[in-house]
């Protein structure tokens, strides 16, 4: 630590009172008149997300154009009337491991940017030593001596350009990005849960139709077989019939394993261990019918509700504000710093008056000569921000292509499953005309054959239909970023949240 000023020197500069006077308030002016300086640097000018007035695709199947309800957009699963859905989804949100990750890192952002906020105050170092020295017999009188030294360092970097505050505002964008990227991650936790969930009540539905099916195949076998046995038909009815039920016999251990994955998945989003709600999904429940008008609302309210959107607005934000990070490193640096402790060469003279050590004073840095670095780095951010904005307007198109795809399936899936369920009715009037034909000798087996076959096929077609209609109602609500609203905040958290709003209206 070395003292600009000493005392040593009071009686050589008797006017140093006054002189060091006129530095504090030379020094107080200067900070008084930059502290109000713009920083360097585009300011930034936040974007709107450009959206046709309606959607493309012609509503159809109970889709309307009526407003969003925001209460049924933040808890949309509840419309499909299945409490053990609800529960499921509840407890996914309390142990999802995604979601805890993705909290983690709104606080770490939070810290990155009480860091850059930090540069903005100055920093007080305190500092002590004790140190042996021996001068030189061939230029001094070879002493010994001990250097007993402390004190206090203060610096303050004057933030004149701006460059400290541009780092805080890009910090600030990148947290409320963080945030953004939470409920991205909780609108697509809240879709992966009813998927999966919907997904297991498809397979128990199948296997359900296929179990039925069995029993009747396993009728129409033991009847031909006695009819066999009675020399009333040859073996061929025989062999076709047993053909057909173990043909739908093969596909118990197919969807059984389809119906086990699924149950391991929701187990993993929940945060337990795969296995661990077998019992409790152990129960068969039809698949959740989803209700007979759905609001869409226009592309303009879909557009500012998404988080992935307002995520990609921030990070274009925070790019902005680092252009004038790079642009701060073109001017100078002003810097005030003072010294004040104590420095004796005996222990016991240390905390006398005459130990004291102070100085004080401004400096200044400027990078005359780099190469070009600063400017090409400057030119850099300038091009991760078009990228950003390209990054932005990419997001945009694909939430509307999204959107505009799940219309068209979930309206296109519920024809389809009204021409199944005609199909089915005919299916099972068919089987029972041929059954009964059969049994009075009309026709041969194979009309029977062909009726069963179909009526299977059908059957578990509709099943499929009834879980992607479903489906699609999930992944409407989805792509109109619904759900995120549902994560409730602790009270530490919510502190956190109002003091990251008060610094971004700063």
């Amino acid at each position: 630590m070395r003292p600009l000023i000493s005392n040593r020197y009071k009686g050589k500069y008797p006017d140093q009172g006054a002189h060091c006077s006129r530095k504090i308030l030379l020094a107080a002016f200067v900070l008084l008149t930059v502290l109000g300086c713009a920083a360097v640097g585009p300011d930034y000018v936040p974007v709107e997300p450009k959206s046709p007035e309606t959607w493309h695709t012609d509503l159809r199947g109970g889709l309307t154009t009526h407003p969003l309800n925001p209460q049924t957009l933040a808890n949309w699963w509840t419309t499909l009337d299945d409490p053990k859905l609800s529960s499921l989804e509840e407890r996914a949100v309390k142990g999802n491991l995604d979601l805890k990750e993705a909290q983690a890192r709104i606080v770490e952002a939070r810290a990155l940017r009480g860091i850059n906020k930090a540069n903005l105050f100055p920093t007080l170092d305190a500092s002590g030593s004790v140190t042996e020295h021996r001068l030189s017999e061939n230029s001094n009188t070879g002493e010994r001596g001990t250097l007993y030294a402390a004190g206090f360092d203060a610096g303050w970097e004057l933030d004149i350009f701006g460059g400290v505050r541009r780092s805080v505002e890009a910090a600030q964008a990148d947290l409320e990005a963080t945030q953004e990227n939470l409920h991205d991650v909780l609108v697509s936790l809240l879709a992966e849960v009813a998927l999966n969930y919907v997904e297991m009540r498809t397979f128990q539905a199948r296997l359900a139709v296929t179990e039925a099916n069995i029993k009747t195949l396993q009728k129409s076998y033991e009847l031909n077989q006695s009819r066999y046995q009675a020399g009333i038909i040859d073996e061929l009815a025989v062999q076709e019939s047993l053909r057909l039920l173990e043909t739908s016999r093969s596909q118990i251990p197919f969807l059984e394993t389809g119906l086990e994955a699924t149950k391991n998945r929701l187990a993993v989003l929940l945060g337990e261990q795969p296995g661990k709600l077998h019992w409790e999904l152990s129960q068969y429940r039809s698949i959740p019918a989803v209700p007979a008008t759905v609001a869409v609302g226009i592309p303009a309210d879909t557009l500012r509700h998404r988080p992935d959107i307002r995520r990609a607005e921030r990070l274009l934000a925070a790019q902005t504000a680092r252009i004038g990070v790079a642009t701060a490193d073109l001017y100078p640096k002003f810097r005030l710093f003072g010294t004040i402790g104590l420095e004796s060469l005996a222990a016991s003279e240390f905390f006398k008056y005459d130990s004291r050590t102070w100085g004080f004073g401004p400096s200044f840095s400027w990078n005359i000569f780099d190469a070009g670095a600063i400017r090409q780095n400057i030119k850099a951010q300038t091009a991760r921000q078009e990228q950003a904005l390209t990054q932005y307007e990419s997001v945009v198109l694909q939430a509307l292509e999204e959107v505009e795809n799940v219309l068209v399936a979930y309206a296109k899936e519920q024809q389809r499953r009204e021409h199944l369920l005609e199909a089915e009715t005919a299916g099972e009037r068919a089987t029972r005309l041929a059954q009964d034909q059969y049994e009075a000798g009309l026709v041969n087996f194979n009309n029977v054959l062909d009726t069963q076959r179909s009526l299977l096929i059908i059957q578990d077609q509709l099943a499929q239909s009834d879980g992607t209609v479903t489906s699609n109602f999930v992944r409407l609500y989805k792509a109109l970023g619904g759900g995120w609203e549902f994560l409730k905040p602790t009270t530490e958290e919510s502190k956190q949240v109002a003091g990251d709003k008060r610094q971004a209206a700063r």
